[in-house]
């Protein structure tokens, strides 16, 4: 037995997740580990017979954890335990599924194999980010997919002068700027044109989104480096600005608001059933294995 101790984290929103959830904790029980249930999870979906546990004591207890949703849910969960070291598997209930990979009909087997130590490890960077208002620190937090800084609500194009260990880069408008880890860059930076990074690329990723001036063109950074985002001005005088950590929002920014961005100290790891590729990964999500229409058969 590879992981005495396991958790599973369930996105507790969706409907029909509460059966699935029940039979991986029984098969869990059945294989000799013991079960906790992350405690949102177990309240909203009634899961009894089952030990409930806070995020904090998963990360103190748990050998693993296993998250059961979509890649949303993987990402508010890694978030929380990236300083405990936990290692992660997803169980795709979701749509998308790049970091959720197994899919719900193939849990009991994936994660057998898994407790009997067939499994392969990914380790994934984070970013960690804080809002600075002068001397003070408005918001901080960890980051699995990406920072993002973007005009708030209806407002115009906001401006941003961006430097990189202390030298300047460019100042552009535009609708936002996207920083994302490899993980993230086939999130929301790959649907603003920005390039696909493998996970085991050192680097980060600058996409803008929707620049005034086409020149603005995704760079890709080396990830020991430190980016201070400085919100110069804003396009009117009600609009505003905010700063997301994956999912974690500061709405209020102003003119004069500096993002600080660098990688994190810590690392998600997560762990795959064995033969798990990337590159399969990308083939299936992105529809890469569809062929053109062989041209004799164009009319």
């Amino acid at each position: 037995m590879h992981f005495e101790t396991v958790a599973i984290v369930g996105r507790y929103q969706d409907d029909g997740l509460d059966a699935p959830l029940q039979r991986l904790a029984a098969m869990l029980r059945r294989a000799g580990c013991e079960v906790l249930i992350e405690a949102e999870t177990g309240r909203n979906l009634d899961i009894r017979g089952h030990t409930l546990a806070s995020y904090e004591e998963i990360g103190k207890r748990a050998k693993l954890a296993i998250i059961m949703g979509g890649d949303g849910t993987m990402l508010g969960a890694a978030r929380m335990l990236a300083t405990s070291n936990v290692p992660l598997i997803g169980i795709n209930h979701g749509r998308l599924g790049f970091i959720t990979d197994i899919p719900l009909d193939g849990t009991e087997d994936a994660v057998a194999s898994l407790l009997n130590g067939q499994y392969e490890q990914d380790e994934r960077c984070l970013l960690e980010g804080r809002v600075m208002r002068g001397d003070q620190e408005m918001f901080s937090e960890l980051a699995v997919n990406d920072v993002i800084i973007n005009r708030a609500g209806r407002g115009s194009m906001i401006e941003l002068r961006v430097e990189f260990n202390g030298a300047f880069m460019h100042s552009q408008r535009a609708d936002g700027l996207i920083i994302a880890t490899p993980t993230g860059s086939t999130a929301y930076a790959l649907s603003a044109n920005g390039p696909i990074l493998h996970p085991q690329v050192r680097a980060m990723v600058l996409v803008p989104v929707a620049p005034q001036t086409l020149s603005n063109r995704p760079i890709v950074l080396p990830d020991d480096g430190v980016l201070n985002i400085t919100i110069s001005a804003l396009g009117r005088v009600e609009s505003g600005a905010s700063v997301h950590f994956d999912m974690q929002t500061l709405s209020n920014c102003q003119a004069g608001d500096r993002v600080d961005v660098r990688r994190s100290p810590h690392r998600v790891r997560f762990l795959h059933p064995t033969g798990y590729s990337y590159f399969s990964t990308l083939r299936s999500k992105l529809n890469w294995n569809r062929l053109p229409q062989p041209l004799d058969n164009v009319e």
